[in-house]
């Protein structure tokens, strides 16, 4: 089978720190990749509160998850920092995608690489709509 390969970005302008907890460890002793995808909704979350943003509210309009695709680099366990490193690029009419760089705090290794594509939506008119402003002119490249 052929690995999901993601074209990363460069430029990261968030990172944040995340504790394996324990109830990210799956029977494997390690941290699951059901695991991953929450806490990479923790960065997210953390990500658009340090801009001023939230999911459910950017100028009025909302971010909706699109797709996901994740490549996994080496194990992490219970106890481990990681840290979430985070950019937007590839943008587009309706959206743009999230990437994250996710190394362990301790060891330097690279755990994973992912990204999101993301839209945003109007639930006053139920369809996705363009970018709102605010969230443009800040990451949007120039």
């Amino acid at each position: 089978m052929e690995q999901t390969k993601i074209k990363m970005i460069e430029d990261f302008i968030f990172e944040t720190e995340l504790a394996v907890r324990l109830t990210d460890i799956n029977y494997g002793n390690h941290v699951g990749d059901d695991a991953f995808v929450s806490l990479i909704h923790e960065a997210r979350v953390m990500f658009l509160k340090n801009f001023g943003f939230s999911k459910p509210d950017i100028a009025g309009k909302a971010l909706v998850i699109s797709d996901l695709s994740v490549s996994y680099k080496s194990q992490s366990f219970y106890g481990d920092n990681l840290k979430f490193e985070i950019g937007a690029g590839n943008f587009n009419k309706y959206g743009c995608d999230l990437f994250y760089r996710v190394t362990n705090t301790k060891t330097g290794n690279l755990v994973i690489l992912a990204k999101t594509g993301i839209v945003f939506f109007d639930f006053t008119k139920n369809k996705i709509t363009t970018p709102p402003e605010p969230f443009s002119s800040r990451f949007s490249p120039v």
